[in-house]
Formats: structure tokens, sequence, C-alpha cells
């Protein structure tokens, strides 16, 4: 049995699919039952379990052979850092004993050691955490998700602005999820010799600019960048509800990408999906065929 966190974002959906595809047997693991009933109805076993409870955690994780870690990303309104450690923590508690043959995580390009960096360094804790216990760990750092682009479609669409905290030169790489899923599934499949650190990141590197210039040929209108100074960061997260905690992370977290402080390491894999053909994807409709967290 596959057992996968996050089975109803953007990446646990697509690597709960892709599993599903090759007739591996799969169980999604949800926060909500409701959400999700279409991978029941695609063959998955779905169970509620709160990723915070280690104790349900662990149990869910013997009724397995392999396991696909993904951290949940924690509310906005939330102190982020401190919510995302707690659950890293579950996990890698649930881990202990579990019998496991081998795991594969979810993990970022930008991860590194520090504070309060946002994902940078709580998903270097997860690694960590992961390199200290027996268990085979696949480790997949991910660029940035073309999915961050979604909830500024029909803003762009109505006002022709495409608002971003990072420089409209600044190339970064980034990736579809649906790609990070087939990876992902890939790697559950693959030996438990398969454990090195992978970097998977789309066809091409793109900058801000470019993304506003793909809103431009996807939605058939002019389109400005429009970059929020460095000093402007921490107020335009406040702006879009996130905690004094998390904006701060997430402004550290920022500036470590800008920076290029990150930890380099393990081998690179390109994927197809384009940042043009993903957002007419996006603009077109669904493209998950789940409802996402």
């Amino acid at each position: 049995m596959h057992i996968i966190l996050g089975a109803t974002g953007h990446v646990g959906s697509a690597c709960a699919r892709a599993l599903l595809a090759r007739g591996a047997p799969v169980l999604a693991v949800v926060h909500d039952v409701a959400k999700g009933r279409l991978l029941e109805q695609q063959g998955a076993t779905v169970a509620a379990v709160d990723i915070g409870d280690a104790q349900a955690l662990h149990a869910v994780f013997r009724q397995g052979n392999r396991a696909f870690l993904l951290n949940p990303p924690a509310a906005p309104d939330t102190d982020t850092d401190a919510e995302e450690r707690r659950t890293v923590r579950s996990i890698l508690e649930a881990l202990q004993g579990a019998g496991l043959e081998k795991v594969v995580a979810e993990s970022t390009m930008g991860s590194q050691p520090g504070e309060r960096i946002g994902d940078s360094s709580v998903l270097w804790g997860l690694e960590e955490g992961l390199r200290a216990q027996p268990i085979p760990a696949a480790i997949n750092r991910a660029a940035y998700y073309f999915s961050n682009f979604d909830m500024q479609i029909e803003e762009v669409r109505k006002t022709g602005r495409f608002q971003t905290v990072f420089p409209a030169d600044f190339v970064l790489p980034m990736v579809a999820p649906a790609d990070l899923g087939a990876v992902a599934a890939r790697r559950m499949l693959s030996g438990p010799d398969d454990i090195e650190v992978l970097n998977v990141e789309g066809p091409e590197r793109y900058s801000f600019a470019d993304v506003g210039r793909a809103f431009e040929k996807v939605l058939g209108r002019p389109v400005e960048t429009v970059s929020t100074p460095r000093d402007q960061w921490i107020a335009a997260f406040r702006a879009q509800g996130f905690s004094q905690p998390a904006a701060e992370a997430y402004a550290r977290m920022t500036g470590a990408a800008i920076d290029g402080t990150a930890t380099e390491e393990g081998r690179q894999e390109r994927c197809r999906t384009t940042l043009e053909d993903y957002l007419r994807g996006a603009v077109e409709g669904p493209i998950h065929g789940v409802e996402v967290q």
C-alpha cells in the first residue's frame, strides 16, 4: 500500500492518480473525507487524519509499505513557521517503528538551515529528520510552483496587472505541480536505493516578467508586471491576510530566494509542462481533478 499525505492537494493528488494509473494500491490521507471522494471513486482508500496527531498518523503508516510525505501548509493567518514545524515533528515521530520500507519527501529547492525562513528552513528540518532515521528517504526538492499564480488569474484578467514581491527581471526555477506528482510516483515505485536528492523544475527558467507575458498570451490582453519593493514586502503580505509572524517568515524566504542563500545539492530533473501551458489550463478550467486544500 502506498500512503499519500496531502492527497487532495496539487502535488499529492497528482502522485496518487499516477500510482492508481499504474495499478498500485493507494491510501490517501486527507483532512476531510468529503474532499477525498473523487480519489476514492478512482480506486483509492481514503483516511481522514490530522497530520499533527502523531499517534493516528503512525497507525496509518503501519498500513502501508511506502509513503509520500508532504508537510501541509499552515493557514497564513497563523504563525506558519510554528505550525509547520509542529507537523514536521509529528510526521517524523509517526515514522518511528512504522515498518515502512521507503519514503519519498517533498521539499524545496530553497531548502536551507536557519530559523523562520518559511518553507526553506521548515523543510530543511524535515530533510534532516529523515536523514537521522533508518527508513530510506528519497528527497524531491521542488522549484517554485506554477500554482502560486492561480489566485491572481481573475485579478490579472480584470486589471491587467500582475503583482509580485519578486523583481520583474528575477529568474527562478518553476514547475507544474502535476509534474512533481509524477516524479514522486515514479520514486515511490523505484527501489529503496533510489534516495538521492533530486531538484525538480520545469523545462526552462522564467523571470517574473516572463510570467506577465505568459498571462498576456493566455488572457489575450496587455499585462503589466508590478514588483513590490523589498521594504514593503511585510506590509504586502499583511494586506493579504498573513499574520505578522507569517508575513515576516515569507519576507525572509523571498529574500533568501533572491539573494541565493539556498543549499545546492543533488541532481537536476527537468519536466515537460511549460508556464504558458499551465496557465492556459488554469484559466480554461479545473486541471487537477480533485478539490485542492
